[in-house]
């Protein structure tokens, strides 16, 4: 049986104070003709009991807070929201990093040394027998810290450059050209965040494919800066930026790209009448099949970055030479694929759960109406 909310109130009223439809049900309700028939009917309705209702009447808007939603009062582009998508990034980011840890080592030491671990399965065999279950865990510390601090970074402020863009190119024209939106918010957010993790990453490499180099974060970061000094923590920085950039462009328009066909054309239902678990579940596939992507395209800039951070003093010349072109693109990539396959669906559905958690909507889905869109810039 419908509560008295939907039984008195139709069902496309619901909805959060940020959506494009509250807005246009705003300047709607304004309007004379329908400020008399709302006055009406508040008159002649009786007055509901204030602690099952939530209704805001005023000179300027009309809201209904949805039953289904956890109106945690959250302002879409506030300075909280932006705080918000910075914490979700830091859980996202940092905690896959860290669970994928085994995967990350493997990969490492066969992209550095190919002629002793030929395999994934002969790999992770090696590992074991010399240097026993704690093994595939080495270097885990600046992993958490070192892609907690880009996560913060590449999440938090692409969604603040997202949204700069957009102002930047009108609703008429983000509306048209929302792919060259997501590419250059990712790209400028991922320049910010690989400056935070570049000197973790070059620790961690170090740490994991130099065996009796150091234990951890605690000890490998001393050793490395009086080896090569504060200079050569961002010795990587260039090949990482060639690495993450692409990845980081791909991620997030292939993303936003793939949740919105999802949506169109293999869910009956529009994304605001679904289920936040199916939600969270097309954030999660959306994000593996961008994570496939990811891996591709970054795989070579990957191989450099794990050959300078292990060789010191090495150039890009020494790894293409000792790699080769072929190699730079096939070395490791099987693994890669995987690992960033699913590390990149787990960091969307990560994401978009503390998203939800606190009140805000998921990210990406079926790109809103042009009348919407400028309904919402003007508002």
């Amino acid at each position: 049986m419908d509560s008295p909310k939907h039984s008195l109130i139709p069902s496309f009223l619901y909805s959060s104070s940020s959506s494009p439809r509250s807005l246009l049900l705003d300047q709607v309700l304004n309007s004379n003709s329908n400020a008399a028939f709302a006055s009406s009917n508040l008159e002649k309705s009786p007055s509901p009991s204030p602690a099952k209702t939530t209704t805001m009447v005023s000179r300027k808007n009309f809201l209904i807070a949805s039953p289904t939603e956890p109106g945690k009062g959250i302002e879409m582009y506030s300075p909280a929201f932006y705080a918000a998508c910075t914490v979700g990034g830091i859980l996202s980011c940092g905690l896959t990093h860290m669970t994928v840890t085994p995967l990350d080592l493997v990969k490492c030491n066969m992209q550095i040394d190919p002629a002793k671990y030929k395999s994934i399965s002969s790999g992770f065999g090696i590992l074991l027998k010399e240097q026993g279950v704690k093994g595939f865990f080495r270097g885990w510390v600046p992993t958490l810290l070192g892609y907690s601090a880009q996560g913060a970074c590449k999440f938090g402020f692409y969604e603040f450059f997202k949204k700069y863009y957009s102002d930047l190119a009108g609703p008429e024209y983000t509306a048209k050209y929302k792919t060259l939106i997501y590419l250059a918010g990712s790209a400028s957010a991922e320049v910010i965040a690989d400056i935070a993790l570049c000197p973790f990453e070059a620790v961690k490499v170090r740490v994991q494919t130099q065996p009796g180099f150091a234990r951890g974060m605690s000890d490998g970061f001393p050793k490395f800066v009086k080896s090569e000094g504060y200079g050569g923590l961002y010795k990587g920085l260039g090949p990482l930026w060639g690495r993450q950039i692409p990845y980081t462009m791909m991620k997030f328009a292939s993303f936003e790209t793939i949740v919105e066909m999802i949506y169109k054309y293999a869910i009956p239902n529009p994304k605001h009448e679904c289920s936040k678990g199916l939600q969270l579940g097309v954030s999660f596939a959306g994000g593996y099949v961008a994570g496939v992507f990811c891996a591709i395209v970054s795989h070579p800039a990957d191989n450099l970055v794990s050959f300078l951070n292990n060789a010191k003093g090495a150039t890009v010349g020494d790894a293409v030479k000792k790699i080769g072109l072929l190699g730079l693109f096939t070395r490791g990539l099987p693994l890669r694929i995987v690992m960033i396959g699913t590390l990149t669906g787990a960091q969307w559905g990560l994401y978009d759960a503390f998203k939800v958690f606190v009140g805000l909507p998921t990210t990406g889905g079926v790109a809103p109406a042009p009348a919407i869109v400028a309904a919402e810039a003007k508002a």
